[in-house]
């Protein structure tokens, strides 16, 4: 068994790569790809220590330095984050993204949830797909202007998605706490940071709850939501990680009971008959 499996790989990425694209001569190589001294020289380490780290004579790399390895082998984030795990034993930090929606496979799984409300949204809980019953029950997002379709600017900012809280004041917090540990994920962000400065200039609730420095995980649970029409609505939730895109996330929305089910299915013909 390859007890370098960090170094194998990279020699593997590296032997892929076409030297005329990144503008060096092809003239007198013995093998195909870069060298170990180009690779080192685009990623900005010594050739001497690139070379051990490909020997496994260099110890474990930073995460600095993976990064700007895995920018000079030019691999994708799938490639990326497998460095990541050979060469630390974790995935990398996840990197923001602005949103984009989703490819069209990820928006039929959603669709298929016919009675289970169903969103994605990105580090900094803008919601970038929806389905039809996430529409008819939780917020015909749709309709709003990009830049509202967001969880926390519609719990802070919009009376109608307070009033559907039943403990409002709960609900915040968690969303906060939860939200707080995304942005982490998400590293240092301009992105992160305009969104909390913003809520925080709009909302004194969301300014002290920030402050207060909680973390959740998301995970699963049950939420309760009063609706105008059919009243009180239960529903079990849980959080996926969108598998190529750790940037997104998944929310997919339960009813609690039969009952329950019943009220979203009214709720979605009259989203349709509207």
């Amino acid at each position: 068994m390859d007890e370098n499996r960090l170094g194998t790989y990279l020699k593997d990425r590296r032997g892929k790569l076409d030297p005329m694209a990144f503008g060096f001569p092809l003239s007198r190589r013995r093998t195909p790809g870069l060298r170990r001294e180009e690779v080192a020289q685009r990623a900005g380490v010594s050739a001497t220590w690139y070379t051990w780290l490909e020997q496994g004579r260099g110890g474990a790399p930073s995460a600095g330095v993976l990064e700007r390895i895995a920018h000079a082998l030019m691999l994708t984030d799938a490639e990326r984050e497998h460095v990541f795990r050979l060469g630390l034993g974790r995935p990398p930090e996840v990197r923001y993204q602005a949103p984009e929606g989703v490819t069209p496979r990820l928006q039929r799984v959603l669709d298929s949830l016919e009675l289970s409300p169903a969103i994605v949204k990105t580090l900094t809980w803008d919601v970038v797909a929806w389905n039809r019953a996430a529409a008819a029950v939780l917020t015909d997002y749709g309709k709003l202007p990009r830049e509202q379709r967001n969880i926390l600017r519609l719990i802070f900012c919009s009376p109608r998605a307070r009033a559907a809280q039943q403990d409002w004041e709960s609900v915040a917090r968690f969303v906060v706490a939860a939200f707080r540990a995304d942005t982490v994920r998400a590293g240092s962000s301009k992105e992160v940071d305009a969104l909390v400065e913003d809520l925080s200039r709009l909302s004194p609730e969301f300014r002290r709850m920030w402050q207060d420095h909680d973390v959740r995980n998301y995970g699963e649970g049950t939420k309760y939501i009063l609706h105008p029409t059919v009243g009180r609505l239960g529903m079990e939730y849980s959080a996926f990680s969108v598998d190529g895109r750790p940037d997104l996330g998944m929310v997919i929305y339960n009813p609690s009971t039969p009952e329950d089910a019943e009220r979203i299915r009214s709720l979605i013909e009259t989203y349709l008959s509207a």
